[in-house]
């Protein structure tokens, strides 16, 4: 912090009105105490290593117009999926919940913002008093109205620094808000997504149920003919009620999948339900961008960093406290016995004044508090660069899941159509007598196992575009924080900055 200061040349008489003016303008302009925030530096790197990209086209993130309102999961085409998400959008009393909390930030914004301003009061009054002239008591009525203003000038940047910590949580809280609704679309995509590959699974099991049961009777007539022993009965009996408890535990699942949608749309259980219908959805290949956009676009992301800022501010919070504070006092009011003549000039009264306090000795509470936000600083700057090794780990693991599943998808399809000629060829020499059904319920299973991973692997890849899409901000863009409250225009272009990417070195502790 430094702040002018009159040259010890000039005459006393000039110094003393050099000082005043220090004093005004330092009130006015305002010295803040306290670091001014800087971004904290984190490693980046140049590229995903999960992505197939150049190195070389890395850049420093740069400030950008993004689509607004991007509703990512129209992406998918399914118009089902599209009408949960909107009711989520509306209902889900989790983002009710986060919604509520960033008004209460905007709140506080303001609550911090009222300290530039005088407070004034006006109070009007009546009583009885007992007064006493040349020897003589009398009691009678008094009328009393006054006007009281009251304000203490922000000398060290005390109301500054307030309002800038107020002004990052709320920016910080707006994040948060965009971060629990993306979380919330994206979970409602992904159970949805679930729900329809367990569809295509119970599907899957009516046709091997089917299968199985002409399988029984194929057995039952080969018992009847003397061909096969009672054992093959049994088998093909076993094998068909497996297969009919694995269908009901389905059941059951997608059961349990309706119950969190219907939580996450903000509706009860018992009212919802969602029909079966053909599933047309699939994978979406979504370009991820550069490591340094992450940044920009990821709403856990900035508000962690916004976080920091606000501890930041914390520190010249606390660091005021060591200077003096001033507080200057106005009053102007009337006093009266009468109220006639409440408001003639002998009932008029008036004062004038100000008080310079400063604390001499607190115990340690000062340094105490000041040590508690230097290590909250330091805590939200850990926590910042946390979020961002999370984030990049989140992008890594959606982008290895995408491209490895594509090739498992690609070797699943061939191992299903083996497994499916394999059953075809064994159930055919079962009925001409040369296998036996050992051999026909392992080819029947090994067919079932095969599809259903391959249904399980869709679903995969799937969930890994949601995963995906999630973790590179789902279309948010930290631009958005503009429509936070600010501090000050100051603070506000170096919000801007400071989340349009372009890192700085971390700020030392003064």
């Amino acid at each position: 912090m430094s702040c002018a200061r009159p040259p010890d040349a000039l005459p006393r008489h000039a110094r003393w009105r050099g000082v005043s003016l220090a004093l005004v303008f330092a009130g006015l302009g305002g010295c803040a105490v306290g670091p001014d925030y800087q971004r904290p530096a984190t490693e980046v790197p140049a590229a995903f290593s999960e992505a197939v990209m150049d190195p070389a086209q890395w850049k420093v993130a740069e400030p950008r117009t993004v689509e607004a309102g991007l509703d990512w999961w129209k992406l998918f085409g399914d118009r089902r999926l599209d009408q949960l998400v909107d009711q989520a959008n509306a209902s889900n009393q989790t983002l009710q919940q986060a919604q509520a909390q960033y008004r209460q930030a905007r709140s506080l914004v303001q609550q911090a913002r009222s300290a530039f301003f005088p407070t004034v009061s006006a109070n009007v009054g009546t009583g009885r008093q007992r007064t006493t002239t040349l020897g003589v008591s009398s009691i009678g009525p008094y009328y009393t109205a006054a006007l009281d203003a009251s304000w203490e000038p922000d000398l060290w940047g005390l109301v500054r620094r307030q309002a800038e910590a107020a002004s990052d949580s709320a920016q910080a809280s707006a994040a948060q808000l965009a971060a629990t609704r993306l979380l919330i679309q994206a979970e409602v995509a992904q159970d949805y997504i679930q729900l329809r590959i367990t569809d295509v699974q119970i599907e899957l099991y009516a046709r091997t149920i089917a299968g199985y049961q002409e399988s029984l009777k194929l057995s039952q007539s080969q018992f009847r003919a003397g061909i096969v022993t009672q054992a093959d009965v049994s088998l093909a009996t076993v094998t068909l009620t497996a297969a009919q408890a694995q269908a009901t535990d389905l059941v059951l699942q997608r059961k349990q999948l309706e119950h969190a949608l219907a939580v996450l749309v903000g509706r009860p259980p018992s009212g919802f339900s969602i029909p079966s219908e053909p599933f047309t959805m699939t994978a979406l290949v979504i370009p991820p961008g550069l490591p340094s956009t992450l940044l920009e676009r990821r709403p856990d992301i900035a508000s962690a960093e916004r976080q920091a800022a606000a501890a930041n501010a914390n520190i010249g919070v606390a660091r005021a406290a060591y200077f003096p504070q001033l507080l200057l006092n106005a009053a102007l009011g009337s006093n009266s016995a009468s109220l006639a003549n409440w408001f003639t000039p002998p009932a008029r009264v008036w004062s004038l004044g100000a008080a310079l306090a400063q604390t001499l000795f607190d115990g340690g509470l000062r340094s105490a508090r000041s040590d508690q936000a230097l290590a909250a600083y330091d805590a939200a700057v850990a926590n910042y660069k946390q979020t961002v090794l999370a984030a990049l780990q989140d992008v890594e693991d959606n982008l290895a899941s995408l491209a490895v599943l594509d090739r498992e998808v690609v070797q699943q399809e061939q191992a299903v159509k083996a497994a499916q000629d394999a059953e075809r060829v064994t159930l055919a020499q079962y009925r001409g007598g040369t296998a036996t059904y050992l051999s026909v319920i392992t080819a029947q299973t090994l067919a079932l196992s095969n599809q259903r991973t391959a249904i399980q692997l869709r679903g995969r890849q799937l969930a890994a575009s949601v995963g995906l899409i999630k973790a590179v901000g789902g279309g948010w863009h930290a631009d958005a924080l503009s429509a936070a409250p600010a501090a000050s225009a100051a603070s506000t272009a170096s919000a801007k900055e400071t989340l349009a990417g372009t890192a700085t070195p971390p700020s030392a502790h003064p």
